[in-house]
This record gives C-alpha cells, structure tokens and sequence, in this order.
C-alpha cells in the first residue's frame, strides 16, 4: 500500500523521484526510499530509510546518488515486517540487477519465498515484495517481458509494480492487479505513479493501466501489454484538474482547505446535475425499465463512505419506499447476501480502489445484481466493473481524513434518492421539490458556517483535554455521530464513540462523567425533545456537553455547556449540514494537541488491499 513514482527520461532522476514522492505523502506511510541505474558504472544504486520523506533528503546529501536518468521510488505503509529501513523499497534480487517497489500484497508470498530458498536464494527483508525481485532473477533468461510475464502468473493477491533492471537500462515496467497504477506520458520523459498528484506539476496526459495490464516504459515510447502479450492500444486522458488543487494554497493543512472547498464542491453538483426542476444523473447506466424493476438496494462502503452511505438507507427509502442493506464492505462477501437481478448494488469510494469494496462488487455482479457506483476518481477499477457510475467530482483530496469527499458522496445520494423518487413514488412531486430547492441552497449554508468556523476553534480549545468523547444522534443524523467520532479518533487518536441517541441507557451512559465530552447532535426535528431528554441524563452525571443545534433555538442553553449553531433546513437533510461543525471540531482539537493533521499515524489514503 502506498505511494510509488517511477521515472525514465532525460533528467536526473532521484530529483525527480523525490518531488513525486512529496506529492503523495498524503497517502500515509511508515518508510521511503530511491533507486536509479548508474549512468556512470551500469548498476543499480539504492537509498532507503525509517520515517518521513525529509529523512530520504538528508540520507541523499549525505551519501548521493550517482547521476542516473531512469528510477524507482516508493513511501511504504507496512504489512509485512516491520517498519524498518531494511524492510522499506525498493528491493532487490541476489545478484542485484533488478529492483522493485509494490503496492499491494502477495497473498501466497510464503510459499514462494519457502520454494526460492531451497533453491539458494538469500533474503534480506520480512517483505512479500522481495519474492518477486528474486522470481524475476531466476525466470530472466534475456527477453525481460518473457520472465515478467512468468513471474506474474504465479502471483496471487493484490499488486501494483515497479521494476528497472540494468539488464534493460533505458526501459521502465510496470504492471497492475487491483492495485491503482497509472503512467504520465511527457516529452522526452514518461513515468509511473500511484496517483496524479505525484506528477501533475509534470504532465497532465495519464494512461490508466488496467488490471491484467503490464507495460514497457522508455523515455520516447509506452508499450502496454496483457499479460499474455497481447498489445494494446492504451487511452491517454487529460487531467482536468490544475497544480493548485494539490497545492494548500495559504491553508494551514490540506484538511482545513478541503473544508473550505465543499460550498464550492457542492456548487458543481448543483450546476451539473439539476436543470430547473429536473435531476441529471448522466452516466446512471440503467433503463427507465431497469430501474422501475429495483426491489431492493445494499450500499456497499468502509469507513467515512460507509457513514455516507447509512445516511443514504435513510435518504433513499424514506423517499423511494425501497428497502435498503447496508454494508461494511469486507463483511458483505463472507455473509452470503441474497440478491438477484432486481438488486441494485451501490458501492461508495472515494478513490475507486477499495480493495474490499471492489470485491463486495465482483460478489454482487456474480449473483446477477445490477453496480451503480458513487466514485470521486475518473478511470478507477470500481467504475471499470460498475454497470453505471455517479462521479461526484471533488477534485483531489489530500487530507487523508475525508471531508469534501464525504459531503459530495452525500450529496450524489440525495440526489439519486430523489431520482428514483419519480418511478418508485412514496414522496408527492411537491415534496420533491421543496427537497431539491432546499438541496440548492447547501452551498450558501455552507459558507454562513464557515464564517462562524472561530467559535468552534473557541470550543475545540476548551474541550481538546478530554481523554474520551461520545457522539450522539439519532434518525438520519445518528451516522453523523458515527462519522464525528471518525473524525476525531482518526486525526487526534482521542478515543470516541458514535451512539444511537436511544442506545445511551443501554450502556454508554455508564461511561459519563466529569471527564468525558459528549457531542449531541440536536438540529430541530421530530425527535428534537428525545434528544433533549438524552441531555438532561448526560447533564445529571457532569457530563460536558457540546451541541450542534439549529440557529434560533436559544432553549437548548439550557442543557448544553458549549452550542455550536447550523442554519435551518428540513431534518432529512440536515447531515449535510452538521457535517461541517463536525469536522471543524475534529480539525482544531487536533490542532491543539499538536497532531499531523493531514497524515496521522498508521492511516493511509486509499485502502487498496484487503
């Protein structure tokens, strides 16, 4: 898992490697490390080290690289061994010509590792990734596609790779399965990369290899092949997005410019996908028939997607009367779930690369069900085995705790509840269209938080010393205190639970006291007096409560020691709303407690193995 950027061109290529890899540092990792091919003596040369990228930096003045115009480099989240220098990438085989970096992992690594040491080979890591530089030594008998090929069908699991070798010392390969690799086509220059924003300020022409797909990489020339070598003819696409959308731009961390982002996020929703009074949902993929014909829905997601999508069950058969499961998705494959042709699955990812996500999906569509998937990254693998896709075009998230990313998934939910609203009637047309008109108004309620964002700040510094919070909500905004607690145990390691408001008495309640936060999230509602009642209990212990309250309600001074206030709009789309607070308070308090906001520890961006 992780960051890898590879590079074969004209430049030198170690400044290259570290440039690209900075850009990817969002995604999270333990260790980082480079290798060229001498341009002086032939052979590969190798830096690698424990910790962040500024290490590599200091390793590479110490002890330089040699001039070298082709490389490979990678951050490395650890799976298998520790996370070490010897461990890190890139690695190399016995004879050390050739070298790799992987993302991903080998599933059946130790059977191979067991059978190459009986044949006398010696390794040096804990890694899976090492099996493959040594496979590769000993299948390589001068044609290195012929031997790469061979190595990779005897792979199991999940990968994205990397290889140079000074047996071929101007050419760069790579090859994916179901892990995210693309290749950056430039001038006199190409490279391999994990994500676009290592190398956007490079070139903004992509090729998205695809799973089952290798290729062979010069400085003039990309050649893409199945891996039983068949060539193809690869699709090269244009980044629509610019340099500043990776960049902080005067923010203080990427988080904090990505929630300022989302009035602008959910403005592009709004211009493209409602048209007076008429919901577009180009590229739904299904028929009219098709989805009259839906009886039942699973929204398939893992973490703040999954939040995303418990809202949307709400959203969806509130407004549709269709019933809707919804489900982690590494436990959706092992429950046998019961699906057929008139199943419409809905996987949620913001990245597309989900490992268990996709595999809930291969589940789905082998039982026949219909994939409609809710997708920030254009040319993902979930989009390449979705029947339909819904971008919602947030553009680059760097923060690895989601935010913009979480509200546009949100957003395309309630707007494809709304759409099968029309055939599956349960709500009147008129009620439709207070919805939609009070959906088009997100983005002006958006900013009116925004502008109150330092009265959180206030809260988050007099309440950050809590060792422990609770989040409570309850109906539609009870995943919203799943997703509060998230967000705060993800970027300041407090430890946090979300509850059902109504679950309190059934066992957290006998965590509250003196010394514990309680976030109540309490907007006007039909069960607004419920979740008072909640909040006189937690009072009565000495609990500190911190509400997040709709503008006007001045009774709930009363029973809330801090209030955090949101405009007015209908309860079923008030998540939307309290969303921000939410992460505003998760943000500051992580602020205060001197936290790396951006890239907390053992977490990384995209999940992409199981």
């Amino acid at each position: 898992m992780c960051g890898i950027i590879g590079y074969v061109g004209e430049r030198q290529a170690d400044h290259v490697l570290i440039n690209g890899l900075k850009k990817l540092e969002y995604r999270g990792y333990d260790s980082s490390g480079v290798g060229i091919i001498s341009s002086r003596t032939g052979k590969l040369v190798v830096r690698k080290i424990h910790g962040k990228i500024q290490n590599l930096e200091e390793l590479l003045k110490k002890s330089p690289l040699d001039k070298g115009t082709i490389g490979i480099s990678h951050t490395r989240w650890a799976t298998h061994g520790a996370p070490n220098r010897v461990n890190s990438h890139p690695h190399a085989d016995c004879s050390k010509k050739f070298l790799v970096v992987h993302n991903g992992i080998i599933e059946n690594y130790q059977i191979l590792k067991d059978q190459l040491k009986k044949r006398g080979h010696k390794f040096r890591s804990d890694t899976d990734t090492e099996v493959i530089a040594h496979m590769i030594e000993e299948c390589y008998h001068g044609d290195f596609l012929t031997a790469f090929r061979k190595v990779i069908s005897q792979l199991e699991g999940a990968f994205a790779l990397g290889i140079i070798t000074q047996m071929h010392p101007e050419t760069l390969y790579a090859a994916r399965v179901g892990s995210p690799l693309i290749i950056g086509v430039g001038k006199n220059e190409n490279y391999i990369a994990s994500d676009v924003p290592a190398i956007l300020d490079m070139t903004d022409r992509i090729i998205y290899l695809k799973d089952g797909q290798m290729a062979a990489i010069t400085k003039d020339k990309v050649d893409v092949f199945t891996f039983k070598g068949k060539r193809m003819r690869p699709k090269v696409d244009k980044i629509n997005y610019s340099v500043d959308a990776v960049q902080k731009q005067g923010f203080a961390h990427f988080m904090l410019k990505e929630i300022h982002e989302q009035p602008k996020v959910f403005e592009q929703m709004i211009k493209t996908r409602i048209k007076g009074k008429k919901i577009i949902l180009e590229g739904i993929g299904l028929t009219e028939k098709q989805i009259k014909g839906i009886d039942r829905i699973f929204i398939v997601a893992c973490g703040t997607a999954y939040h995303a999508g418990l809202i949307g069950k709400y959203v969806i058969e509130a407004m549709t009367g269709i019933p809707v499961n919804i489900d982690v998705s590494s436990e959706f494959r092992y429950r046998d779930p019961i699906i057929d042709r008139k199943t419409l699955i809905i996987p949620i990812s913001q990245s597309g690369e989900t490992a268990d996500t996709l595999a809930a999906v291969k589940e789905a569509r082998d039982k026949g069900a219909k994939v409609i998937s809710i997708c920030n990254v254009v040319g993902s693998s979930l989009v390449r085995v979705s029947d339909g896709v819904l971008y919602t075009h947030a553009g680059p998230e760097i923060g690895v705790a989601s935010t913009k990313a979480y509200v546009a998934q949100l957003g395309m939910l309630y707007l494809l509840a709304l759409k099968l609203s029309a055939y599956h009637m349960r709500i009147s047309s008129r009620e439709r269209q207070k919805i939609l008109g009070d959906f088009k108004k997100v983005p002006f309620l958006y900013r009116s938080i925004l502008k109150t964002k330092h009265s959180v700040l206030n809260i988050a510094k007099k309440n950050s010393h809590f060792g422990c919070f609770l989040y409570l909500g309850r109906n539609v905004n009870y995943p919203s205190a799943l997703e509060g607690a998230l967000k705060l145990k993800e970027i300041s390691y407090i430890p946090a639970e979300g509850y059902a408001a109504g679950e309190m008495k059934h066992g957290p309640i006998a965590l509250i006291d003196e010394y514990r936060a309680v976030v109540c999230i309490s907007p006007q509602s039909e069960i607004y007096e419920k979740m008072i009642s909640n909040m006189q209990e937690i009072r009565a212990r000495k609990g500190k409560i911190i509400a997040i309250a709709t503008k006007g309600d001045m009774s709930i001074k009363k029973h809330a020691n801090f209030i955090i206030y949101v405009p007015v709009i209908q309860e079923i789309l008030s998540p939307l709303l309290v969303a921000l607070p939410l992460q505003l308070l998760a943000y500051y308090i992580s602020v205060q407690l001197g936290c790396d906001v951006d890239q907390p520890r053992n977490l990384a961006k995209s999940v992409t193995v199981e």
